[in-house]
Order: structure tokens, then C-alpha cells, then sequence
């Protein structure tokens, strides 16, 4: 294949590199997401801010591609897979931080069950 792209490249990224995707959009963007979700649940707001709060940093990991790599700023097709990758990076943090805080905050009435859930304790 020339330019050494992959099959991915033109249908999730448009760089020469697989590289500059994953730097971009899953460690930059997906970092942002991390603590965006994690400082959603920290404050007790509902899960649907979660999705509102990632449409923006998908327009800004965008923004990224664009000013840095040459990348297309207004592609819809390539803002909905970097919306899709920080929106659920955010989703996971969010849910991760909320079992956290239900474990510690209601000790006395759940247990964890796994990194992303919560169940009740049992009675003794």
C-alpha cells in the first residue's frame, strides 16, 4: 500500500499516520474526556451532561487535526468518530467515578461490583 497507510485510513482517520490519530484523538481527546466525565459525576450531575459536554470536545479534537496536522475541520464523517472515541471515554470515566463516589459515600448500602458498578450489600 502506498504511503504505508492501513485499511482504516480515509474511513477513521485522514493523517498518513495511524499514529497521529491515536495521539490526537484517543490520548489527547480521550484524556480531556477522562476528566470531563470524572468532574461530571464528582459533582453529582446527571449522566446525559456527559454526552452534551463531549460534543464540544469533539469539535476541539478536531480543531486539533485541523490546525496542526492539515487535518479537515468541517468533516462530519471524521467529527462523529473522534465525538464517538471521547464520548465514550467520557461514558466510561463517568460511570467509573460514580461507583466510586456510591461505594465511599453510601458505604453502609452498597458494595462495588466491578470498576463500573454497584450493588447493594447484602443483609446480615
Amino acid at each position: 500500500m502506498k504511503g504505508g497507510g492501513t485499511d482504516m485510513q480515509g474511513i477513521l482517520y485522514e493523517e498518513p499516520s495511524a499514529w497521529l490519530f491515536l495521539l490526537v484523538t484517543v490520548v489527547l481527546g480521550g484524556w480531556t474526556a477522562w476528566m470531563t466525565g470524572r468532574a461530571i459525576a464528582g459533582t453529582w450531575r446527571p449522566f446525559w451532561q456527559v454526552l452534551v459536554w463531549s460534543l464540544p470536545l469533539g469539535l476541539a479534537v478536531r480543531f486539533i487535526h485541523f490546525a496542526l496536522f492539515g487535518g479537515t475541520l468541517l468533516s462530519l464523517r471524521f467529527y462523529l468518530v473522534d465525538l464517538a472515541v471521547v464520548a465514550a471515554i467520557a461514558c466510561l470515566s463517568y460511570r467509573f467515578r460514580r461507583a466510586r463516589q456510591m461505594t465511599t459515600q453510601y458505604s453502609w448500602l452498597y458494595e462495588r461490583a466491578g470498576p463500573f458498578g454497584w450493588r447493594e450489600k447484602a443483609q446480615a
